[in-house]
């Protein structure tokens, strides 16, 4: 690896309001999907680490959870928790905003930050929506004094744009140091985490705006066999009902769901899935500590 030697290195947490882009801003920024995305709010629920090398140097980002103020259950506890500890160990924060628009919520994102006392920043996503461009300056002034940022770089994540500069921005705010991990590795996370989340992925997309948050995903079986993955996928909700409507008329709609997960899981993993999918109901499993941990939702 000797392109990065005398480059810089350091981690950059992904930090946010749910919903502005950060996901996909990773996606954009790794080259690879490491990080389910949805229209939906809270897509995101682990740190997941995106091991990005280039010649100047290596950015280890953490993409992180919403910061919210949405519910009181232990899994949005859990999920602000997640966002706010990323922070505190961290090089630099992207502080990832929309475009014209700025809630309460990147109110609380910003305080931590300040709080947390990281160095800063800010990529304005999702400017390609923007339809009158001279209303992107005095929104980059205004957001300019909410604190003293390293850098402010209009992206969009969606279409590329601009998200060279922003990577050269944040490479040059990283401090020096050798790579911490082989050039050819992008992630810290193991198939079976990706299995999960590529199956949870297809809840959140298919299925109605809050069933998404009762439910989640257990592995159960993962093997390799004959260069052919077996896995075991068990879908967690909260009551009988939501059982119901996530297998669907005859199976149909669990059956779709599976099926594109399966695809999914084949593009990244290279070999071909064989996947089974069962629902069971765990009642109140989002608002209970102790079931979070055994799901894998402990702190990280």
């Amino acid at each position: 690896m000797s392109e990065s030697r005398g480059g810089r290195c350091g981690t950059v947490a992904i930090i946010g309001r749910p919903n502005v882009g950060k996901s996909t801003l990773l996606n954009r920024l790794m080259g690879h999907k490491l990080a389910i995305t949805s229209h939906k709010a809270q897509t995101t629920r682990h740190s997941i680490l995106g091991i990005r090398t280039r010649p100047e140097g290596q950015i280890l980002f953490v993409d992180t959870p919403g910061i919210h103020h949405r519910g009181g259950s232990a899994l949005n506890r859990y999920l602000n928790r997640a966002a706010r500890t990323a922070i505190s160990e961290t090089d630099l924060v992207l502080f990832v905003v929309e475009a014209l628009r700025w809630t309460g919520e990147d109110d609380a994102a910003l305080e931590a930050i300040v709080t947390a006392g990281v160095p800063a920043i800010v990529a304005v996503n999702k400017v390609d929506r923007v339809v009158n461009k001279e209303d992107l300056l005095p929104f980059l002034q205004r957001l300019g004094q909410r604190h003293g940022f390293v850098e402010l770089v209009p992206v969009s994540a969606r279409t590329g744009d601009q998200t060279d500069a922003l990577e050269l921005a944040l490479l040059r705010a990283l401090p020096e140091g050798e790579p911490a991990f082989p050039e050819d590795q992008i992630t810290d996370r193991s198939e079976r985490f990706f299995a999960a989340e590529l199956v949870r992925e297809q809840l959140v997309q298919r299925y109605g705006e809050e069933l998404p948050y009762r439910t989640t995903v257990e592995i159960e079986r993962f093997e390799e066999i004959d260069q052919r993955y077996r896995i075991h996928a068990l879908i967690w909700v909260e009551r009988p009902s939501q059982k119901a409507i996530i297998i669907g008329r005859q199976g149909e709609a669990l059956k779709a769901a599976a099926t594109q997960a399966r695809l999914e899981m084949q593009k990244l993993f290279g070999y071909p899935v064989h996947l089974e999918v069962w629902v069971k109901v765990k009642k109140s499993w989002s608002s209970d500590e102790e079931a979070l941990t055994r799901l894998g939702y402990g702190d990280e």
